[in-house]
């Protein structure tokens, strides 16, 4: 079964609408099932103290600039909606609170996204599980306690979920990685479980992650991994994307069946190469 694969385009957009084309259509041309953003209200999600404090950002000196540079409104997300659809590709959102998930409901989507910081906010859950959408839930941060919460409502709420084994980090050291989770999380909630991913080593933790079973792989993606922005450094640069889908559509094909077995390619090196016996 191949995994399903999520460009987690998020705030790499920088507010710029063509930027979040141009990565659009990396993913479509990689054959991605899905693009990912991120929604916030952000008077709601941060605090005045906090949003009065200072923070130079291309949009001005304070974190209320940063933070609605760094959102799209209205009538970017009409555009994205008109675009994906151009290009065959879905698109969701995961949302930081109540407004943003209604906000998001004017759009026909077929999935929704429970990002890791929000494993605890508990209204926002139930919101999303009374949808009835099947959601893509993170679970970085998070106790087996926590999640075992969050599963209850979904099951509760007859909602489909997967549960997304991730750490938090950005980005993530290869070490922190701890991929057995994936097989802990099957084992524990019985359900298909994918995997988050922040790295920027050379080893593909994706492919790894796959080959344990992961049924989707969700991985942040950018022009440019210098340009501004806090998740820029933990996201795969979007010319890279296609070999990345290339092997995890591989995965399941390089596993095989198990079972031994001489394959044709093999036979005639067989025959070349074995001592006969005279």
């Amino acid at each position: 079964m191949k995994p399903f694969l999520i460009a987690e385009i998020g705030i790499n957009h920088n507010g710029d609408l063509s930027i979040a084309k141009q990565i659009i259509d990396y993913a479509s041309d990689a054959n991605f099932d899905a693009v990912k953003f991120q929604k916030r209200t952000v008077e709601k999600v941060y605090s005045k103290k906090l949003l009065d404090s200072p923070r130079e950002s291309p949009w001005g000196t304070t974190q209320r600039e940063q933070k609605n540079g760094l959102e799209f409104g209205d009538a970017e997300y009409k555009e994205i909606d008109k675009y994906c659809k151009s290009k065959k590709i879905e698109w969701f959102a995961s949302c930081w609170d109540l407004d943003s998930q209604l906000f998001m409901r004017k759009f026909n989507l077929k999935y929704n996204k429970i990002a890791s910081p929000m494993l605890s906010n508990l209204p926002l859950i139930r919101m999303v599980a009374e949808e009835k959408k099947y959601t893509f839930i993170s679970t970085g941060m998070s106790t087996l306690e926590e999640i075992d919460v969050v599963v209850d409502i979904f099951k509760n709420k007859n909602c489909p979920f997967e549960l997304m084994h991730c750490n938090s980090s950005y980005p993530m050291k290869d070490r922190d990685a701890n991929l057995n989770c994936i097989s802990t999380l099957k084992k524990r909630y019985n359900c298909k479980v994918g995997y988050s991913g922040h790295e920027n080593s050379l080893i593909s933790i994706s492919h790894i992650a796959v080959a344990l079973g992961a049924t989707s792989v969700e991985r942040h993606v950018t022009l440019d991994r210098t340009l501004y922005g806090s998740d820029q450094a933990a996201s795969i640069e979007a010319k890279n994307i296609a070999n990345l889908s290339k092997v995890l559509h591989s995965v399941d094909e390089i596993l095989g069946n198990g079972k031994k077995i001489i394959t044709k390619s093999e036979e005639k090196v067989r025959e070349k190469l074995r001592i006969k016996k005279d």
